[in-house]
């Protein structure tokens, strides 16, 4: 029988569970234990960036969750790709490194979340990057999470930059540098063609520590709890329920979805979403679930004249040309992220700070998600806003932890968010129809083909029927001031009015930041494992 005993269990290998786990276990006189629903992340399609087709549609690697029917989306139930592997959806993403604007964070502080300003979060994301920009004062080159700039040499890059000249908009040759805005090139987070995952960074380094523990396909059912204090994690693994104990903490790092879920399920949260569904209520804490934030999303599509875009490389001895190359570690379309050029823009001058992003995509699909694979040549534009005000709920349908929580984004539920949406699709299409662009496509593909670009209701009802997500949820265990009702950890990370207990993920966001997550996810496990280190030391010293 293992020894089941540890001084801090991680719930959930993603992002944030890898990052936490090899910092904890950098201390040789603590035992950390890493539990992982999903198996080893050790794929061909993990491991190679042009695949990201092959892992973000229904697989192993994937919980391949979808909504509740959606009210403002014409009754549509969304499918929401999350990683279920070693680096969670780390290994699975697509694959950009974007930290958002530095005003996100001060406003985190605004809301009383103390000591996560950008000044305050800046040192995390530096302690993180292992970037081949040449070091300064937003970048690092020797951190676990390895980055680089762009490699792709797409002529669909260089079109949609040149539109943006052509359209008048800024150039930034840094996302996360001091001016956001603009058009540019993404970094991501790849280094020799290989995608750089949480588990391939972070957790390859802490793989040989004889204090670290790593167990995968063990589902976590419940936080066990004597008390006011949490004890240990109840989990499934080989077809039996286990529990495994921890002296000091249970961290839990399973995501915006799975967090919520699991707190639930220990009968923490709202007690009447607790007793809906026959369990006891533990902890009341109503924030639970609550204040869930995504990014919606729309992609507007257009047939090219030469065959110029991804589908090219179904040829076959062209995609073994391109295999050849990423084994060979050269350059090539395998070895890059399929949306390397983007922007970050405003669709009211006013702004303070942009509101919406654009990716471009160097391919056609008829179905969102890599449902299918393209079978024409054509590319995409998706436009989503950044800073949604819809709020919605992961709650339980069932008191089987075994099945999924029933998921409820409300998407549009705030009319400005439907107003947002409009006016990035504008943008996009004004885009689309510059020279650069227009030279290189004969039409938008339908259904925007022939409607009018101001034709607000015509291009609303689009939105409604064709919006989808782009992957970001967050906010569902909120940070807050520990006397607010509506939050779920302090700014240490405790689950407030409980002992023992952390939510470490991007659940604990309390607004979603205007990009993507995976870094500001990274960063914040980064932050919460030096508190917990320095809470530690003086425990120690007391």
């Amino acid at each position: 029988m293992p020894e089941t005993r540890f001084d801090y269990i991680v719930v959930g290998a993603g992002s944030a569970g890898c990052a936490m786990a090899a910092r904890l276990s950098e201390d040789p006189s603590v035992r950390v234990l890493l539990l992982e629903a999903g198996k080893k992340d050790g794929a061909l399609e993990i491991n190679m960036p042009g695949l990201i087709g092959k892992v973000v549609p229904p697989n192993k690697y994937n919980w391949s969750y979808w909504t509740e029917a959606q009210k403002h989306l014409n009754g549509r139930k969304l499918y929401w790709p999350r990683g279920k592997v070693l680096g969670g959806s780390s290994a699975i993403n697509g694959l950009l490194y974007v930290r958002g604007h530095a005003r996100d964070y001060d406003e985190w502080a605004q809301l009383g979340c103390t000591g996560w300003s950008f000044d305050d979060v800046l040192p995390y994301f530096l302690k993180s990057e292992g970037s081949d920009r040449a070091p300064d004062a937003l970048h690092n080159t020797d951190g676990p999470l390895k980055t680089t700039q762009h490699t792709s040499q797409s002529p669909l890059n260089t079109a949609f930059l040149n539109a943006a000249t052509e359209m008048g908009l800024p150039y930034t040759d840094d996302f996360n540098g001091p001016n956001q805005e603009g058009v540019g090139w993404y970094d991501q987070t790849i280094r020799g063609g290989r995608r750089q995952s949480a588990a391939r960074t972070y957790l390859a380094e802490a793989m040989g520590r004889s204090n670290l523990s790593i167990l995968t396909e063990a589902q976590a059912r419940r936080v066990v709890m004597k008390g006011r204090r949490a004890t240990g994690v109840e989990i499934s693994r080989r077809g039996k329920v286990e529990t495994w104990h921890a002296g000091r903490e249970v961290i839990l790092c399973g995501g915006a979805i799975n967090s919520p879920q699991l707190l639930q399920l220990s009968g923490i949260g709202d007690p009447k979403t607790i007793q809906a569904v026959g369990l006891p209520v533990v902890h009341d804490l109503p924030g639970v679930g609550k204040n869930m934030q995504d990014h919606l999303d729309l992609t507007v599509y257009a047939h090219l004249k030469d065959p110029i875009s991804l589908f090219r490389y179904k040829a076959p001895h062209r995609g073994l040309t391109e295999m050849a190359k990423w084994f060979l570690k050269k350059p090539g379309m395998l070895s890059d992220c399929v949306t390397p050029v983007g922007a970050f823009l405003k669709t009211d001058p006013a702004l303070e700070r942009p509101d919406v992003q654009f990716h471009i995509m160097l391919g056609m699909a008829d179905q969102p998600h890599g449902f299918e694979d393209p079978h024409e040549h054509g590319f995409g534009i998706h436009v989503c806003q950044l800073r949604p005000h819809s709020r919605g709920t992961i709650s339980l349908g069932t008191n089987d932890p075994l099945a999924p929580a029933l998921i409820d984004p409300n998407y549009l539920a705030a009319p400005e968010d439907l107003r947002v949406m409009r006016e990035g699709v504008k943008l996009v299409r004004r885009l689309m129809s510059q020279p650069a662009i227009r030279d290189l496509t004969t039409r938008e593909k339908d259904p925007w083909h022939g409607v009018d670009i101001d034709d607000d209701k015509t291009t609303e009802a689009l939105i409604r029927d064709k919006a989808e997500t782009i992957y970001h949820p967050v906010g569902t265990c909120a940070m807050g001031p520990a006397d607010n009702r509506n939050s779920v950890v302090d700014p240490s990370l405790k689950v407030i009015g409980l002992e023992g207990l952390r939510v470490v993920d991007a659940s604990v966001m309390p607004r979603l930041i205007g990009g993507n997550t995976n870094a500001p996810t990274i960063m914040i496990a980064e932050k919460c494992a030096d508190m917990i280190k320095r809470e530690a030391a003086r425990q120690a010293v007391a």
